[in-house]
């Protein structure tokens, strides 16, 4: 027995903020001294490494558990099931709410529960619980939500994956142009008809890649107090990345039994167009083949990074057709993938 997706949603955000919103914005090192590049050199750098034009924000009013529940919602709604039959709520983030002015995250009570709540399911039973994972946070909401069912204390799981990371940004750091809000989620059921997961992997990577994001002052010195904001060493993670991540995506198909030449599509963590181009070229090279070409939809150029929520995103805009030479048919296999804080990767073969 495994599980299977029978439903999936996503909520992006309605207010998209391309590169030219950030021409004012002042800039530092973490010494606190002014860039020596000009703001639109900074962002065509940006724009030629991670293929970012543009992000999502959501409104003033809104925030984590609020964009969450309406991926739920929908992904309810695609299901047809009734949500008083679900057994567990797993809500993947980082951040909690964040009241828009703020970086104070709120997660008493926790987002599942908000979500659980606002969905207005009175069966005490479905057990409603956060998890924080980093960027690969859905896929190991997915991967436990698998065992559940597999183990057979549950035959139905909702997983969510939301962020507004615009709240936690330090608007002097440039890399803060980089990440974005939204959310997704489906719902996954038993299945014993050779569809669903074929194979799962995880791995932490603490010894000495622990601190590669972490949480840090503003590197603004005069105005920032003790408030701290997400950070992170791009040269750190980018190199780890395209040493360990294939490797684990490799070890993960390899357990699923399929063929390399039967892989349909790549559904990677939406974190830096370039890293994650070179993360599956070098993911096939392991198997002694080119990249293929159309393997990895790209939706960030557009999205920007919202950690937990780019995947399951992109996996309900695919299956909803609002993605331009990217489907998904009925024996395709997908192979997800994601690395993020911690530092943890993650990979899931699952054929539709």
């Amino acid at each position: 027995m495994t599980s299977k997706i029978i439903g999936a949603g996503n909520y992006i955000p309605s207010d998209a903020v391309r590169n030219s919103f950030f021409e004012n914005h002042d800039f530092m090192d973490k010494n606190g001294q002014i860039l020596k590049e000009d703001n639109h050199t900074i962002s065509y750098k940006l724009h030629q490494i991670t293929g970012i034009e543009e992000r999502r924000y959501v409104d003033q009013n809104t925030v984590t558990s609020d964009i969450g529940f309406i991926a739920a919602q929908k992904a309810i709604e695609k299901s047809g099931i009734n949500p008083e039959t679900l057994d567990y709520i797993i809500f993947a983030h980082n951040f909690g709410d964040v009241p828009f002015g703020t970086v104070q995250g709120d997660t008493v009570p926790s987002l599942a529960a908000r979500v659980k709540h606002a969905l207005g399911i009175k069966n005490n039973f479905c057990v409603a619980y956060d998890l924080l994972f980093g960027c690969p946070g859905w896929i190991e909401g997915v991967i436990q939500a698998n065992s559940f069912i597999k183990s057979g204390i549950a035959s139905r799981c909702l997983v969510i994956g939301a962020e507004t990371l615009s709240r936690v940004v330090d608007i002097h750091d440039r890399d803060s142009m980089i990440y974005a809000d939204g959310a997704g989620a489906v719902v996954i059921e038993a299945c014993s008809s050779g569809e669903g997961i074929l194979s799962h992997l995880s791995a932490s990577h603490t010894h000495k890649e622990m601190d590669y994001l972490f949480f840090g002052k503003s590197y603004n010195k005069q105005s920032s107090g003790e408030t701290r904001y997400l950070k992170m060493n791009g040269r750190r993670i980018y190199e780890f990345a395209i040493v360990n991540v294939p490797a684990a995506m490799k070890k993960c198909y390899d357990d699923s039994g399929c063929s390399i030449d039967k892989l349909s599509k790549i559904i990677i963590h939406q974190a830096n167009e370039k890293m994650d181009e070179e993360i599956v070229k070098r993911f096939y090279a392991l198997y002694s083949k080119e990249m293929p070409s159309e393997i990895m939809p790209m939706v960030i150029g557009k999205l920007g990074n919202s950690s937990v929520a780019t995947i399951p995103t992109l996996l309900s805009m695919i299956l909803d057709n609002e993605l331009e030479n990217h489907e998904i048919s009925v024996g395709d296999i997908v192979l997800f993938a994601s690395v993020g804080a911690g530092m943890n990767i993650n990979a899931m073969v699952y054929r539709f």
